[in-house]
């Protein structure tokens, strides 16, 4: 299992935490066959299979990623934000949940500001591959 944890710019610190965002509260976990994100309240988990493309992407306008998760209107896609200059963008084949706890409301893709992004982006891109090939592929 590898565990990453988010990067807090400052001026994210105090928003994020009015909304129960804390770094103990914020990570992302790549293991064998799942993803999984929690930022505070929220999460999202997923079968690595689900992994359709990953990109690194920023900077950030502070006003659109301060606080909690964020959605999308445009294409319904959840920000998982702690800062404004770099994340990870998560596509998935079928969308997942999310920010809605009965799951009405599904999301295509999730941007998340881990500390590490390079190689958070490098492990998705080589498991998600692994665990579509089967386990011929790993």
């Amino acid at each position: 299992m590898n565990r990453f944890h988010f990067a807090f710019g400052s001026a994210y610190r105090l928003p994020a935490r009015g909304f129960g965002i804390s770094p103990a509260r914020a990570w992302v976990e790549v293991g064998d066959d799942r993803f999984d994100a929690r930022f505070g309240p929220w999460r999202v988990t997923t079968p690595l299979a689900n992994v359709a493309d990953v990109a690194v992407t920023g900077p950030y306008a502070f006003w659109k990623t301060a606080g909690p998760a964020r959605l999308a209107i445009t294409d319904r896609g959840l920000t998982f934000a702690t800062n404004g200059d770099r994340g990870v963008l998560i596509s998935f084949h079928e969308p997942v949940r999310g920010l809605d706890p009965l799951g009405i409301l599904r999301h295509p893709e999730l941007t998340v500001t881990v500390s590490e992004v390079d190689r958070l982006a490098q492990l998705l891109r080589r498991s998600a591959l692994a665990a579509r090939a089967g386990p011929a592929g790993r």
